[in-house]
């Protein structure tokens, strides 16, 4: 218990936004993925998860890990089936933003949605590392309480709204690994992930990639920071983490480049630039390999979290 007391200390986590959202016409998301952790709390209407669609049921919760691809249905288990591209393209036929103004919750067909991050040693998405699918939630727990309380202080405009509202978020991180944890959930991912934190030498390595995006991040350099061989650097960060290096560095560049795009105005040839992509095409046929959708279109995106 105390490993995971050390990972909790060394959390970074924030909100990063929370949305209260009306089903305006039902329909199956086929490809959902973000790089974000997202949970959702399901007010009225049905929700459908996973492969098998399993149903989530009003006043339970829906925990969504960053970096999983996960089919999601809205209101019907049979309703029209879209992607990511079609859905940013005409999401107003879809889904709508009602305004922090109004009453919470209320509405037909509604949720409540949270965007999140929280990582280790302000590096490494602790949710993502865990390689873990998307899981349900029970109703009436310390994280539905948490959820309505930060939803109601976005609706205000007082002093100490941030501050509260990382209070609360910094809960709901903390329940989902007390729930996690008490029903024993993904738990060779867990232990996996409670050895390598303890190894200074790959933490060393996060801090570095998450420091150095956009400059050289070969095994030569990375095998340096380590103090192993370079031969040998691949195989032990592998070993320890359970992905190659390289995959691990383009999801952090894949990652920062996401936030790039919904947070500032910078060109995307700037964009992949800062991330360590030398040739603006490479990065855009990454990009869209990576999230179906063209980094240009991510841009203009307002997914079921940024609506």
């Amino acid at each position: 218990m105390e490993d995971y007391n050390k990972i909790i200390e060394s959390l970074s986590v924030r909100c990063i936004n929370a949305k209260n959202i009306k089903i305006l016409k039902p329909f199956i998301l086929e490809n959902f993925y973000d790089v974000e952790n997202h949970i959702i709390l399901l007010n009225h209407g049905e929700i459908f998860f996973g492969d098998g669609f399993t149903k989530l049921n009003e006043g339970e919760m829906l925990f969504l890990p960053g970096g999983k691809l996960t089919p999601l249905a809205y209101g019907e288990i049979d309703a029209q089936k879209i992607k990511n591209e079609t859905f940013m393209a005409h999401k107003e036929k879809y889904i709508q933003t009602i305004p922090s103004t109004e009453e919470l919750g209320v509405e037909s067909n509604s949720y409540f949605i949270i965007s999140l991050e929280a990582k280790v040693f302000d590096s490494v998405n602790f949710f993502t590392s865990i390689d873990m699918p998307a899981f349900a939630l029970p109703k009436a727990s310390n994280i539905s309480d948490s959820i309505w309380e930060i939803m109601k202080e976005t609706s205000l405009k007082l002093p100490g709204k941030e501050k509260i509202i990382k209070s609360f978020t910094e809960r709901i991180v903390i329940e989902i690994i007390r729930h996690i944890l008490e029903k024993r959930l993904f738990v060779e991912q867990l232990a996996t992930n409670t050895t390598y934190f303890k190894d200074p030498r790959l933490v060393n390595i996060f801090s570095y990639i998450k420091d150095n995006l956009k400059g050289d991040l070969s095994n030569h350099v990375l095998a340096d920071v380590a103090n192993v061989s370079e031969d040998y650097v691949g195989q032990y960060f592998k070993m320890l983490t359970g992905i190659n290096p390289q995959d691990y560095i383009e999801y952090q560049r894949m990652e920062k480049a996401v936030n790039l795009l919904r947070t500032s105005k910078q060109s995307i040839r700037e964009i992949s630039k800062g991330v360590g992509y030398k040739d603006t095409a490479y990065f855009c046929r990454r990009f869209k390999m990576m999230f179906g959708i063209p980094a240009g279109k991510m841009r203009r995106r307002e997914s079921l979290i940024n609506v």
